[in-house]
């Protein structure tokens, strides 16, 4: 099988692929192994978006567990033992320009030192006239263990969830139906629109941004080994390296 490579310290996983019957292609390829950790896959899936992808981590970075090891993980491919994930993935548009995440979808204050000012409509209907605070965004149930629930102390299971972030009044992080619009008007910015890990897009004050679930997905081979509970608690554990 031909398969494509991306992420970081590429030659510690290119010299062993033969063994597997792999062979590392730039212009025919069906797969894309992603070497690293999480920012390796959603960059991976940003820049070839809809072709599968093996996500590995990076050992040189992120210890663990022995069922998990590099050789492990390529062994359990070729020998389709892993699960095929179809991820969703939220859509942010701008004007004409559209950006797109398997995580989450942020609207934050550009100046560090100063709030965002924004108005919330979801399915048109006006949910907060006026909000201040460092940003708001968009997550998927994915994407819930991650920014969204540092913000909420939360995840959820089905749905998308619109998080608020450091707003100066009270004001509820909601979990939407998957069909749910969200429409932002910066009352004062500029705003910067982030996608997962992608490069920023700045909003300027008095334009509108919309936030929903996308019609496309991520596919992603071996998800579950990928965001193993043990390997994650050797990557916290103090000292581990």
């Amino acid at each position: 099988m031909k398969i494509k490579l991306a992420g970081k310290n590429l030659e510690d996983i290119r010299s062993i692929l033969p063994a597997f019957g792999l062979e590392e292609s730039e212009e025919e390829y069906q797969v894309i192994i992603c070497h690293g950790g999480d920012g390796a896959l959603l960059g991976a899936e940003r820049e070839f978006p809809g072709i599968p992808k093996l996500p590995i981590r990076d050992a040189a970075t992120a210890r663990t567990c022995p069922r998990h090891h590099i050789e492990t993980r390529l062994n359990a491919f070729v020998e389709r033992k892993l699960k095929l994930s179809q991820l969703p993935k939220l859509a942010g548009t701008w004007r004409e320009k559209t950006v797109r995440g398997i995580n989450d979808i942020f609207l934050h204050n550009k100046v560090c030192c100063g709030a965002l000012r924004f108005r919330v409509t979801i399915d048109g209907e006006l949910y907060a006239s006026e909000i201040f605070g460092d940003g708001v965004g968009l997550s998927t149930v994915h994407g819930s263990t991650a920014y969204y629930r540092s913000i909420t102390r939360s995840i959820f299971r089905t749905g998308v969830g619109l998080a608020f972030s450091n707003a100066t009044v009270e004001i509820s992080n909601l979990v939407l139906p998957e069909t749910a619009v969200v429409d932002l008007e910066i009352l004062r910015g500029p705003g910067l629109l982030i996608a997962d890990n992608s490069p920023v897009t700045e909003i300027p004050e008095g334009d509108k941004v919309r936030l929903q679930l996308s019609n496309s997905e991520a596919l992603v081979w071996g998800l579950e080994e990928f965001m193993c509970p043990e390997c994650r608690r050797l990557r916290h554990r103090r000292g581990s390296f």
